[in-house]
C-alpha cells in the first residue's frame, strides 16, 4: 500500500459519512452484500465513464450496522480522469449514489497522505439510553437502549483506569499476526438533557471490536453488575473474559479522524507501520 500515487496517477482524498444500518460493514464481500466501499467505488466508476473500478483505502474499517459522521478514504485517479471530472464530480456523486451515503469532500492529497496509515487518531462516539421507555423511535436505529439505570460517575471511574497505552487483547477479536497494542486517549461520558449517555472513545487506532466491548464492560459497572475497577483488571488479564459483551453496532459512529501537518506524513506513515511491543517488566 503505497504512501504515493503512482505515476500518471492523483491521490484523491474523500470526507464521507453514512448511515450504517444497511450496509454490510465498510469493506467489500464476495455474495454481492452491499458495503460502503463498493457502493462508492461503483458510482466513482459510473460517473466517471470508466471501464475499471479505482480501489478506495479507508482510515478505518466499521462493521455492519455501524456509523460514520466522519469517515476518510482515499483513492488514486489517473490524471487525464482527475482533471476531467474534478469539478462535477462531487454532484454526480450525489445523484448517483443513494441517500445513505454522502461524499462531502473530494480534493487532491498532500504528498505522502494515505488514509490509513497517515491518521494520528479516530475518534468514536456510542450513544445509549437508560430511559425505562426505552429509545425515541427518530434515533432507533443510532442509540441503544439499556434496561438498567445506568451510573454515569462509576463508568467514568472505570473508563480512567482503561486510559493509556496498554495491550488490549482482553477486549478485542484477535487476528492473525495483527498486535492488540493500542493507545486510548480518550474515553469518558456524559448524559444529555435529552437522557442520551454519549461515550467518546479515542485512541491511535482500534483493533477488531474494541470500542463495542469496552463500552459493554462499562456498562455492566454502570448498571451495578461490576465494580468500577474491574475493567481495568480485565484489561491487565489480557484474555477475553465472557462476562465482557460486544454491545451492538448500531449505538456506534465514527466521528472523526485526526492527521498531523502535511510535513509530519511520511513520518506518521513509518511509524504506523511498524508493529508495536509494550517495554519490557524485566529481563528475566
Amino acid at each position: 500500500m503505497s504512501d504515493e500515487a503512482a505515476a500518471g496517477f492523483v491521490r484523491v482524498r474523500l470526507d464521507l459519512s453514512y448511515d450504517g444500518s444497511e450496509f454490510s460493514g465498510w469493506a467489500k464481500q464476495a455474495g454481492g452484500r452491499r458495503t460502503v466501499q463498493g457502493e462508492i467505488e461503483d458510482a466513482l466508476r459510473t460517473v466517471t465513464r470508466s471501464r475499471e473500478t479505482y480501489e478506495l483505502t479507508v482510515a478505518g474499517r466499521t462493521d455492519a450496522g455501524v456509523h460514520a459522521r466522519g469517515q476518510v478514504a482515499h483513492v488514486d485517479l489517473p490524471r487525464e480522469v482527475w482533471a476531467e471530472h474534478h469539478q462535477k464530480l462531487l454532484k454526480r456523486l450525489a445523484g448517483r449514489l443513494r441517500r445513505d451515503v454522502r461524499v462531502w469532500a473530494l480534493r487532491e492529497a498532500p504528498s505522502g497522505f494515505n488514509a490509513r496509515f497517515s491518521a494520528v487518531w479516530r475518534r468514536y462516539a456510542y450513544r445509549v439510553t437508560d430511559n425505562p421507555g426505552g429509545v425515541d423511535p427518530l434515533l432507533r436505529s443510532h442509540v441503544l437502549w439499556h434496561d438498567w439505570p445506568l451510573d454515569v460517575d462509576a463508568m467514568n471511574e472505570a473508563a480512567r483506569r482503561l486510559l493509556g497505552e496498554h495491550d488490549f487483547a482482553a477486549y478485542c477479536k484477535k487476528r492473525e499476526g495483527a498486535t492488540t497494542i493500542r493507545t486510548l486517549q480518550e474515553l469518558s461520558l456524559v448524559k444529555g438533557d435529552d437522557g442520551i449517555i454519549t461515550a467518546t472513545v479515542r485512541a491511535d487506532a482500534f483493533c477488531h471490536n474494541m470500542v463495542r466491548s469496552l463500552i459493554g464492560a462499562l456498562l455492566f459497572v454502570g448498571d451495578g453488575h461490576r465494580p468500577p475497577e474491574w475493567p481495568g483488571t480485565v484489561l491487565a488479564a489480557g484474555v477475553r473474559d465472557s462476562a465482557v459483551h460486544v454491545v451492538r453496532p448500531h449505538g456506534l459512529t465514527l466521528e472523526e479522524v485526526g492527521y498531523p501537518a502535511d510535513e509530519l506524513l511520511a513520518a506518521r506513515n513509518k511509524e504506523a507501520r511498524n508493529k508495536r511491543s509494550l517495554p519490557s517488566a524485566g529481563c528475566c
